[in-house]
């Protein structure tokens, strides 16, 4: 006689989840043990919520002190604070980026990502057309590459996901070029969250591509569209 064992796994599907696993994958074989899973709950914040505060954080920084539009690393440090360091991605060209940080600090940054707004789409009335407008967004993307040391990343389609509703704030000279103003925003993207890394230097390689990235291009920093360009992080882990 066979007594067969069957054991059942849950996997949290929340409702900002875009991307469920296909038959052909399981959680496991995709999970990655220098990067959080989506499901995760990094030092007692959900990931989605740890993406909502990336869209914060960035919003904060006036545009000549923007981490975003530097093109050697010198403005990595600008408003970040432990446990958890943002670095964005890159607009109009390649870029590689020096930056100085403390081996307990985790790091959470987008392939590429999309975020819509009632500032920027003031039309917009509810919290699901600012969901269907982020998602419509980063539908565009078609390829999305990273790398940790030179060792690539996979199934990163696996790591998309859509934010909780959040608020922001917009300072004077700020990256969207609007007045000044709080306003709520969704967000939808492609990101890796990394555990903190080894004292050392490391590198952390990442870019990805729209189907109209030749065309019909947009200097907004909502949008992936002209973001498409390799963002490379020399990190001195100290």
């Amino acid at each position: 006689m066979f007594v067969v064992f069957c054991i059942v796994s849950s996997i949290p599907y929340g409702p900002n989840v875009l991307y469920q696993l296909s038959k052909a994958e399981s959680f496991p074989a995709i999970q990655n043990s220098r990067i959080y899973s989506i499901y995760d709950n990094p030092y007692g914040t959900s990931y989605g919520k740890w993406t909502a505060k990336w869209w914060e954080w960035a919003y904060s920084i006036p545009s000549k002190i923007n981490p975003a539009y530097d093109n050697t690393g010198r403005l990595c440090s600008i408003n970040q604070t432990s446990p958890v360091w943002f670095l964005p991605g890159t607009y109009g060209h390649d870029v590689v980026r020096k930056c100085a940080l403390s081996n307990n600090t985790s790091i959470l940054f987008p392939i590429l990502n999309s975020e819509c707004s009632y500032a920027e789409f003031p039309y917009m009335k509810n919290e699901s057309q600012l969901r269907d407008c982020a998602k419509a967004e980063q539908d565009k993307i078609n390829s999305l590459e990273a790398s940790i040391d030179g060792i690539k990343l996979t199934n990163l389609n696996q790591y998309r996901l859509q934010s909780p509703l959040f608020n922001f704030s917009l300072p004077d000279d700020n990256i969207l070029h609007l007045k000044p103003q709080t306003t709520q925003g969704v967000s939808d993207g492609n990101w890796v969250f990394l555990r903190p890394l080894s004292i050392g230097i490391h590198t952390i390689s990442f870019r990805g591509d729209t189907i109209d990235s030749s065309g019909n291009n947009t200097d907004s920093f909502a949008l992936p569209t002209g973001w498409n360009y390799n963002t490379s992080y020399i990190l001195s882990i100290k």
